[in-house]
């Protein structure tokens, strides 16, 4: 029978609506309360009491949260309470944490990887100015497992610590577990790992399935410097649950409109933390909501984990042309439900196509608005509904550097 962190896992619909309702309002008015929230002082904190209605409130990217805190350092003015924690991420960005239990919010996604007391975790994210290691670090001790805080590198050392200490759980990069087992059996040593959670990078189904054939459960998560963990697998491994601390919302990259279930776009979050109350910050990062519910038994969304980068501004023609411009080219005509700008090289030169998917005919204005958006002209290609991958691209670069 399956197991739970804690109740808030499995809460109905009714429960996690109602408890939105008053954790979005409250949420969004200790925000405001914050000078590096300046531009929230005309919402109605009131009238925020569901997902759909985050979209009254402007998208928080990582270019504003940089200029603020170069206004305001180190944290823009966006921090409620006095740190214990400062970290140093490239951008640069500055995140702030706090020490108590669960911070960061990976207690559930290393409880859903069984992992709890008896545990010896060796922890080989790093320690050094990223807040990798510590988040990692915390999430152990909310499940209650001991922690080897090893860090990256030093392979073989690695090895020798992880046989003299007994560790049994691995937290850390996918590939690095790999590195570590082949050192252990070129040194001859039988190391006991039996689980693995990872992050940083993709977990392929060919790195799952070696681990697994080596006697290791393995899952990941979606985490951020800025917001700790977003949404982790279960055992089930049928997309990544969102955390409970979290609202994730799915958007046309470069605006703040959310997309329909399935489709592809950017990910904003809005964090509940109230020391660091971030309000729909857009990650950058591509995935998809999932339909339905994960059989696993937890009762939150799911996402289809990591697709990609939402940052697809692209220079053509010496013209930079950014996902928010094509947005609003979509904006523009009603009769357009999506379009994509495609470029191109052929003999030297760039070639740029617009696809509109539209009803009806060619409306003859389309021209004159990608050259007022776009400020340069090119090919259109009128397409019917539906024809356009789902796979978040408004923006598709088809030029060979080589």
């Amino acid at each position: 029978m399956a197991t739970f962190f804690d109740s808030l896992e499995t809460r109905s619909i009714d429960q996690r609506l109602d408890f939105y309702a008053t954790a979005l309002p409250e949420q969004i008015r200790k925000a405001q309360n914050l000078s590096g929230f300046k531009y929230l002082s005309g919402i109605d904190a009131n009238g925020i009491k569901t997902i759909e209605d985050l979209v009254k409130i402007p998208i928080l990217r990582k270019s504003d949260l940089i200029k603020k805190q170069k206004s305001s350092p180190p944290f823009g003015n966006l921090v409620s309470t006095p740190v214990d924690y400062y970290f140093y991420s490239p951008g640069p960005i500055y995140e702030p944490a706090k020490e108590y239990s669960d911070w960061w919010r990976f207690g559930r996604f290393l409880h859903a990887g069984r992992i709890g007391a008896g545990d010896i975790v060796q922890n080989c994210f790093s320690y050094h100015f990223t807040p990798a290691g510590m988040m990692f670090e915390n999430g152990a001790r909310a499940v209650g497992a001991s922690i080897f805080p090893a860090g990256p590198g030093q392979t073989e050392l690695q090895v020798q610590a992880a046989l003299d200490i007994g560790v049994t759980a691995y937290a850390g990069t996918p590939d690095y577990l790999n590195i570590i087992l082949d050192k252990a059996e070129e040194m001859g040593v039988n190391l006991k790992y039996e689980k693995a959670v990872v992050s940083g990078g993709a977990l392929f189904p060919s790195v799952r399935k070696n681990y697994i054939d080596r006697g290791i459960s393995c899952l990941q998560c979606y985490a951020t410097a800025d917001l700790g963990c977003i949404a982790y697998e279960s055992s089930a491994i049928e997309g990544m649950i969102v955390e409970e601390g979290v609202v994730v919302e799915i958007v046309i990259p470069g605006t703040g409109t959310p997309v329909e279930i399935g489709q592809v776009g950017e990910v904003v979050v809005t964090t509940l933390n109230p020391d660091y109350p971030l309000i729909r910050f857009a990650t950058g990062d591509m995935s998809a909501l999932m339909p339905g519910l994960s059989s696993c038994g937890r009762t939150n969304v799911r996402i289809k984990g990591w697709m990609g980068r939402a940052d697809q501004t692209t220079k053509i023609k010496g013209m930079f042309v950014r996902p928010e411009q094509v947005a609003t080219l979509v904006e523009r005509h009603s009769e357009v439900s999506r379009a994509r700008v495609v470029v191109e090289r052929l003999n030297g030169n760039d070639l740029m196509t617009v696809k509109l998917e539209a009803k009806g005919i060619e409306n003859k204005d389309y021209a004159q608005s990608i050259k007022d958006i776009l400020r340069i002209s090119g090919k259109i290609e009128i397409l019917p509904i539906g024809t356009l991958p789902n796979d978040g691209l408004v923006i598709e670069d088809l030029r060979s550097y080589d």
